[in-house]
C-alpha cells in the first residue's frame, strides 16, 4: 500500500485561518496535502480566482511545510476532474478528499459522483453548526462511500463571515497586507 494523500480544493474567497489550521493539521495526518483554489459552481465568487489561487499561495508558502503544497494546475470546478489531473500527476494509490461537513450532502448531486467514489475517500472536515446528519450517513452507507470524519478542531470562521464584516483578525497574518493594500474584499464591507 502507497502512501496517502488529501486532495484539499478550496473556493478561499479569501483563504482563512480556518484553511491555515486545516492545511496545518493535514500535514500531520499525510505523506503530502494537495491544494488549489477552485470555482464551485454552486457559488458567486467575490475575487477572482487568479487573486485567490494568489492568496492560497502565499499562505503555503508562509506555511514552509514540505508536506503541503500548492498546485493549481488540478483545479477544476468539477471534483471528477480535479481528482483525475492529481492521479496524473502524483503516482499515489490513495488519495482522500478533503470537504467540509457543510458541503458532503451535495456530493450526491456532483458531476460523475459514481466515478469519484470509486476513485477517492473522503475526509470530512466538521464545521461548526454543520454535524454530518444521520440521513446523510445513511446515504453515504448505501452508496457505498469511503469516508472518515476528522477530529480536527478549527477556528470558527468562514470567508463569508471574513466578508460581512471584515474582520482581518479571520485572516492569515501572511495575507493581512496584501488584501488591504490591493483593497481586495472592500466592495463586501458594511457600510457604517
Amino acid at each position: 500500500m502507497g502512501k496517502s494523500i488529501a486532495l484539499f480544493g478550496t473556493s478561499a474567497d479569501p483563504p482563512t485561518i480556518g484553511h491555515k489550521k486545516i492545511l496545518e493539521e493535514l500535514s500531520k495526518i499525510y505523506a503530502f496535502t494537495i491544494s488549489y483554489v477552485s470555482n464551485n459552481p454552486t457559488k458567486k465568487h467575490i475575487e477572482d480566482i487568479s487573486i485567490r489561487s494568489y492568496l492560497l499561495k502565499t499562505l503555503i508558502e508562509d506555511l514552509d511545510n514540505p508536506k503541503i503544497l500548492f498546485n493549481q494546475s488540478v483545479s477544476s470546478q468539477w471534483a471528477v476532474d480535479s481528482i483525475k489531473k492529481c492521479k496524473e500527476i502524483y503516482e499515489f494509490n490513495n488519495l482522500d478528499f478533503v470537504i467540509g461537513s457543510d458541503l458532503i450532502k451535495d456530493i450526491f448531486y456532483w458531476k460523475n459522483f459514481d466515478k469519484i467514489i470509486l476513485e477517492v475517500s473522503f475526509y470530512i472536515i466538521l464545521r461548526e453548526g454543520y454535524p454530518v446528519e444521520s440521513n446523510t450517513l445513511k446515504m453515504l452507507e448505501t452508496y457505498k462511500v469511503k469516508f472518515k470524519i476528522s477530529t480536527i478542531k478549527i477556528p470558527e470562521t468562514s470567508s463569508s463571515n471574513f466578508r460581512l464584516n471584515f474582520n482581518c483578525s479571520n485572516l492569515p497574518t501572511s495575507l493581512i497586507d496584501i488584501v488591504k493594500k490591493n483593497n481586495l474584499y472592500e466592495s463586501t464591507k458594511l457600510v457604517e
